[in-house]
């Protein structure tokens, strides 16, 4: 096997670190790009000449080209960008201020973005490279509580759809992950809104829900970082890859929803066009 140089932020803890020792058990170098260095000593101290912490916060584009050049630097290459630093805000739309969404855009949405940007020019150098964007199955859909989390992670997949098809030409690959709920720390550290009267009622079983689900989650992060790690490691990469029986589950039942509902509305929705007039013929 090829040894590769992964990139990978948000390792301190859940997936990004399963994801880091899954590499590191391959052979492959790692770049781990988190807020503290020193929480990642343990795999620093048994992986001295392939493990490299980098403080970098997931939010500050600005970073971005700083962490490439620390990666180039210490191994020479960059062949896998795991984009998975991540969290939450549960909280109805009228609860969550302007400030917390654009928060989580900045991390699921803008911090990726720069961090491909910076990283593209040397994959495109050296013709090849994977780029992992670690979305959820938020990211294609979405119900009461939860718009700022899916809103910033539709934004992702809706970018990273894009990105798949300009890079592919120079050999580059994009893998969108769509996991459900893994036993990762994620809903300890969930940030919830003020309750307002209007929708106390409304959301109280969904908020007890989130608050109480952390470490009892069916997923098991290790089994998806080997999942992950194996096809980027594979010739064959999926542009999109649920994880976990319920992405599974719930993302067929809304695919299957919604192709139900096309078809019911196809007659009228085609009625909107002029007629006699041939359909766009588009390049893509």
């Amino acid at each position: 096997m090829q040894h590769l140089t992964w990139i990978i932020t948000g390792t301190t803890r859940g997936l990004g670190r399963s994801i880091a020792a899954a590499a590191l058990a391959d052979g492959h170098n790692v770049v781990a790009a988190v807020r503290d260095p020193a929480r990642m000593a343990d795999l620093a101290a048994a992986h001295p000449d392939r493990f490299a912490a980098v403080a970098y916060d997931a939010t500050d584009s600005s970073a971005a080209a700083g962490l490439v050049q620390a990666a180039l630097e210490r191994f020479g290459r960059i062949d896998v960008l795991v984009n998975n630093a991540g969290r939450a805000v549960v909280g109805a739309v009228e609860e969550v201020d302007d400030a917390q969404l654009r928060d989580l855009m900045d991390l699921h949405l803008f911090g990726p973005a720069s961090l491909v940007r910076a990283a593209l020019p040397a994959m495109r150098a050296q013709g090849s490279g994977t780029i992992v964007q670690m979305s959820s199955q938020g990211g294609r859909i979405s119900f009461p509580g939860v718009s700022a989390y899916s809103a910033s992670k539709f934004a992702l997949e809706g970018w990273s759809e894009s990105l798949a098809g300009e890079v592919a030409p120079f050999g580059i690959r994009v893998m969108i992950v769509e996991p459900s709920r893994f036993r990762t720390g994620f809903h300890g550290s969930l940030e919830f809104t003020a309750t307002a009267d209007a929708y106390g009622d409304n959301l109280a079983a969904l908020r007890a829900d989130m608050a109480g689900v952390d470490g009892r989650q069916e997923g098991d992060p290790d089994k998806a970082a080997r999942i992950i790690a194996d096809l980027v490691n594979g010739d064959e990469l999926p542009l999109r890859l649920p994880l976990g029986a319920e992405a599974i589950e719930r993302l067929g039942n809304a695919h299957r929803d919604g192709l139900a509902e096309i078809e019911r509305l196809a007659d009228l929705a085609r009625s909107a066009d002029f007629e006699g007039v041939a359909p766009s013929a588009r390049p893509v």
